[in-house]
């Protein structure tokens, strides 16, 4: 029998999107007597460190537990906790716990609590859905891997032949917030807005593609002017950021206040059977604007003529990636990514560039659906990282799924 792609005609454009409305709640229609209750299992060996991610030996990434279900007609709540085990500390962290309207109408949707944001293509996915072992090198250093937080959010829906979204959000930012080395800076208590939009459909009933475009907003996220020489090493993200002390939270390393995102995946499968046959291509780049502090963004061109040097470089940072993964038979795929990070970091008195470059091939079995055992070698190129070496790393890491869990979006 021949399946359908994700888009389609307006029918099942409309079928489909409702249910990424919903977030998965139609996936087996539960209710309150009658949750989905799943498990998430994530376990590693590693041969080295890798910057900003899992570290050397045997670890456990996001164990999650997560109940989800129907509250009635007009509601549909979930919650997720994840733990994290980082040698001799665990972490216990509330990584969802939202509600989301059900069937408003004029395609509206809105989702209050605390949930992962809908930027980007990877954000709004939970990283054991991902087909590599770590976020590329751009979602660890301005996302924390991925974002979530407390807020609202509102979602429309067009009524178009092809899908097309539109949404903003409001959080906090804590995990978004710019280090504050004297304790001394109020921050925003609403401290990120965002904005995005995404559109996609079908080539024929083999292939589907979508494209997005998002835009961050972090209140918070510009470094204090008494930050700039709060100490020696300076703009370290470890320090400067909160990394250290959090050292395996999901606060972001580097930020600032204005992020630009754009966002594309392109899938095939014949016939739009992905069930033995299919191929996945995506990428994302994302910019940060605007992370100075103020005083030095104004006086930059006078700073350069007084100290004879380039100054504070230049105020933006950004990183991209690039992936592609083909699963060859029901049981097995295989792909590669490669992506770059580009970074200032403060020392003493100006910035100094910083690069990461990545190159990611794995090999997946898979079991079942539940299950899946990859092999990844990663080779991590880095300029004028802070004690940074360049490294071969070999992951073994196995992901399995314990009892019902929703459907994972396109």
């Amino acid at each position: 029998m021949k399946t359908t792609s994700l888009f389609g005609q307006a029918g099942r454009i409309s079928a489909v999107a409702a249910a990424l409305t919903a977030t998965f709640a139609a996936a087996e229609t539960p209710t309150l007597s009658n949750p989905l209750i799943s498990a998430v299992l994530d376990g590693h060996y590693q041969s080295e460190d890798r910057i900003l991610g899992r570290e050397k030996g045997f670890g456990l990434g996001e164990t999650e537990l997560a109940i989800s279900a129907n509250i009635d007609d007009m509601f549909y709540g979930k919650i997720t906790t994840v733990l994290e085990v980082h040698g001799s500390e665990t972490e216990v962290e509330l990584e969802e716990a939202f509600i989301q309207t059900l069937n408003l109408p004029a395609g509206m949707g809105i989702r209050g609590g605390r949930f992962l944001s809908d930027i980007g293509y990877l954000n709004n996915q939970h990283p054991h859905t991902d087909s590599f072992v770590e976020r590329p090198g751009v979602y660890r250093a301005f996302l924390g891997s991925h974002y979530f937080d407390d807020g609202l959010r509102f979602n429309y829906l067009a009524p178009t032949d092809t899908y097309w979204l539109l949404g903003v959000e409001g959080f906090s930012g804590d995990s978004l917030r710019a280090a504050d080395e004297s304790g001394e800076r109020e921050y925003e208590t609403v401290g990120v807005y965002t904005a995005y939009t995404k559109i996609g459909g079908d080539i024929g009933d083999s292939s589907s593609w979508q494209l997005g475009l998002s835009y961050l907003r972090n209140e918070n996220g510009r470094m204090s002017a008494h930050e700039e020489h709060g100490h020696e090493e300076g703009g370290h993200a470890e320090e400067e950021h909160g990394h250290e002390e959090h050292g395996h939270s999901h606060s972001a390393a580097y930020t600032g206040e204005n992020m630009y995102g754009a966002d594309f995946v392109f899938k095939w499968a014949p016939d739009g059977n992905y069930k033995y046959q299919h191929l996945t291509v995506s990428g994302e780049f994302f910019r940060i604007e605007d992370f100075m502090p103020l005083e030095e963004h104004h006086e930059e061109e006078g700073h350069e003529e007084e100290h004879g040097h380039e100054g504070h470089g230049k105020d933006y940072m950004q990183g991209w990636y690039l992936s592609s993964v083909y699963q060859f038979s029901p049981h097995w795929s295989a792909g590669i990514r490669y992506g770059q990070v580009d970074t200032q970091l403060m020392h003493e008195d100006h910035f100094d560039a910083q690069k990461l470059k990545e190159t990611d091939v794995m090999l997946a079995w898979h079991n079942s659906h539940f299950s899946t055992v990859r092999l990844q070698y990663t080779r991590q190129d880095g300029t004028n990282f802070d004690g940074f070496t360049d490294d071969n790393i070999i992951t073994l890491q196995y992901v399995m799924t314990l009892g019902a869990h929703g459907a994972h979006q396109f």
